[in-house]
């Protein structure tokens, strides 16, 4: 589990997925590369006692599910 982290007085989420972003390359037209990064899609969640969580939204959609 990740740590609450706190900034400009207030407490930010916690990030409880260890899902990191993808690299690969990008290839035009003369098929020349370039680096780019697919970032997970992090959403806030608000649990019921009221923390505040961070987590993508495929897990969200897993944990709604089973729910």
């Amino acid at each position: 589990m990740g740590e609450v982290y706190k900034k400009g007085g207030f407490t930010m989420a916690k990030k409880i997925t260890s899902t990191k972003p993808l690299f690969g390359n990008k290839r035009s037209h003369s098929c020349r590369a370039t680096r780019h990064a697919q970032k997970p899609n992090l959403q806030k969640v608000t649990l019921d006692d009221g923390q505040t969580i961070r987590m993508t939204s495929r897990e969200l959609r897993a944990l709604k599910k089973a729910a």
